[in-house]
């Protein structure tokens, strides 16, 4: 299995067909879904469309969701990294930052690790400009880390009722 980004405790490889039961653990939680329109997947099937979803990613932009693992245990954590994103906001497209990960696993800075492994990926490996990244209002937890990593706020958005707040990270280098 081949890693594109490796942190100090987590690796970070494409998502495959085998991930599908993990990722229903994962979306199929009300609670990883509470600040995300409160729509857990209810089968395998959803799972697998969404794997199907990332791989076409992967085709078509070259980029897209990974899967995060747990360096030690080998285990599934949940996924992060950067896509190309023209759906959440239809004005424009933009590459999009983006974790998620198990209940069990918050509160260990998993999302933190995850996500500064995939902006150094995104900024070092595919040379972008920018990246973006949003978070529901009321989801105290990933506006904070996203303002730690350096996300920079810039207003935000309405999305299926819900307010967002929108952020931007340029590339120094």
């Amino acid at each position: 299995m081949s890693y594109l980004i490796e942190t100090e405790r987590l690796y970070l490889r494409r998502l495959t067909e085998s991930d599908t039961t993990d990722l229903f653990e994962l979306d199929s939680n009300p609670k990883v879904h509470k600040h995300l329109g409160n729509n857990p997947v209810k089968s395998l099937e959803e799972s697998q469309n969404q794997i199907k979803n990332v791989l076409k990613q992967y085709e078509e932009f070259g980029i897209g969701r990974l899967a995060i693992i747990n360096k030690e245990t080998k285990e599934f954590i949940g996924w992060s990294g950067i896509k190309f994103e023209r759906e959440l906001r239809t004005e424009f497209d933009y590459y999009d930052l983006g974790y998620r990960l198990k209940e069990i696993y918050w509160g260990h800075g998993y999302a933190t690790e995850a996500a500064i492994g995939s902006l150094e990926y995104g900024f070092n490996e595919l040379r972008l400009n920018e990246i973006n990244a949003c978070a529901d209002v009321n989801h105290v937890v990933s506006n904070k880390i996203l303002k730690k990593i350096g996300f920079i706020p810039d207003g935000n958005f309405t999305f299926e009722g819900s307010l967002i707040n929108w952020y931007f990270l340029k590339n120094k280098a």
